[in-house]
């Protein structure tokens, strides 16, 4: 199965037992959406509800850091997840929140996990069937987490790169975020950048049918932002969601020697301590 799979593709699998479709969707607070009553009204057919906004681990410092590998377990063993099954992401959220629980199934070796190519909006755009309620996974999984492929970086790692400039930070914010032209919506959050990160905004990432762009046209936007294809790359972004959007579309296009920040600017933008770069 390939990481980034097509609504047709999807619609031909319609019945395998051994697939399991996951609605990954979250949202931002301005949103006032509710993304689990949004999912009993209508998914893709046979979905389950991720609740990705509470996949955290709540005893980290680092604001919704990524789940442990014994959090993560739990969460999939109840969607009925094993050893063999194959799952496919989705999202109906403007900051594509799949790439997010894609990054945290990859990072605790889970494989064979792909996204929805545009999402539940092109799923419903192009008239596909549609269903509501809930319904609960019988038997549980009995998958067990195993060291993945994906690299996570703190705030220390962040610092310490500050002096030796061994890998490139690439921040997903809006452009008006990234040079302080725009508030944070958290008070608490200083303006700004990690100083000498380049800037990406996560939707540059996008066709107009909310796709992904072809890996050519992928690699092009990663090359006006600046980026070196021959050294690593560490992403980041307001909470570590859409950096890993940057991080799966460099994937796409061929780039693996990455990283995710996972505390983001919600992190760094908070502690006075962090120097910020601005303009």
């Amino acid at each position: 199965m390939n990481e980034l799979v097509s609504t047709a593709w999807l619609a031909q699998q319609a019945g395998d037992p051994a697939l399991v479709v996951l609605d990954a969707s979250a949202h931002l607070p301005a949103a006032g959406r509710d993304p689990a009553a949004e999912f009993a009204s209508a998914h893709v057919p046979g979905a389950q509800f991720l609740d990705l906004a509470s996949l955290t681990d709540r005893e980290s410092p680092v604001p919704a850091a990524l789940p442990t590998g014994d959090q993560f377990a739990a969460r999939v063993a109840g969607l009925g997840i094993g050893a063999g099954t194959r799952v496919v992401l989705y999202d109906d959220s403007d900051i594509r929140t799949a790439a997010r629980a894609w990054f945290i199934f990859r990072q605790h070796g889970f494989d064979e996990v792909a996204i929805l190519d545009g999402g539940l909006a092109k799923w419903r755009a192009e008239g596909r069937p549609l269903e509501s309620g809930t319904h609960a996974a019988e038997p549980a999984g009995d998958w067990r987490p195993q060291p993945g492929a994906m690299a996570v970086r703190g705030k220390a790692d962040l610092l310490a790169n500050l002096e030796s400039g061994a890998e490139q930070v690439l921040d997903a914010r809006s452009r008006a975020r990234f040079m302080a032209e725009e508030p944070e919506a958290n008070p608490q959050l200083a303006g700004g950048h990690i100083p000498g990160s380049l800037n990406l905004p996560y939707k540059a990432m996008f066709a107009p049918d909310g796709t992904f762009l072809p890996p050519a046209d992928l690699r092009t936007a990663f090359d006006a932002a600046g980026i070196d294809w021959a050294r690593p790359v560490v992403t980041t972004c307001g909470s570590g969601v859409t950096a890993a959007v940057l991080l799966f579309a460099m994937r796409l296009a061929g780039k693996t020697d990455t990283a995710l920040y996972d505390g983001s600017w919600s992190e760094w933008g908070a502690d006075p301590g962090t120097p910020k770069a601005v303009g």
